[in-house]
């Protein structure tokens, strides 16, 4: 297994995600979204693998409401968008080579095992 956690360092969501790992025994790779972000080959196949852009879109997010990225007008430009404000990207995002998951998901890790 080739775990990434994309996430935010005061996220309780992202904290639950790692410890499920550790306590598993799982090294992962954890990537702090705020921080580093995400580059747009990695937006591209997390995309794929979770269905659509808009699950990987916090809705609830501080601003989501007031930013260009609630009134953009295509994928293209959220993609754009997410990738220059990463605050807004649900957090964690688990990632396992070609398979991710949005949020605390240990149903589906466990089958990554």
């Amino acid at each position: 297994m080739n775990i990434q956690i994309f996430g935010r360092g005061k996220c309780f969501e992202t904290k639950k995600a790692e410890r499920y790992f550790k306590e598993r025994r799982v090294s992962f790779q954890s990537i702090d979204l705020p921080k580093k972000g995400m580059s747009a080959g990695e937006l591209r196949n997390i995309k794929a693998a979770v269905g659509s852009l808009d699950a990987l879109i916090d809705t609830q997010a501080k601003g989501y409401a007031e930013s260009t990225l609630a009134y953009a007008p295509s994928v293209q430009a959220k993609e754009a968008i997410l990738l220059e404000q990463p605050q807004f990207f649900k957090t964690p995002i688990v990632r396992n080579g070609k398979q991710a998951t949005v949020g605390y998901k240990p149903e589906i890790w466990k089958q990554w095992e």
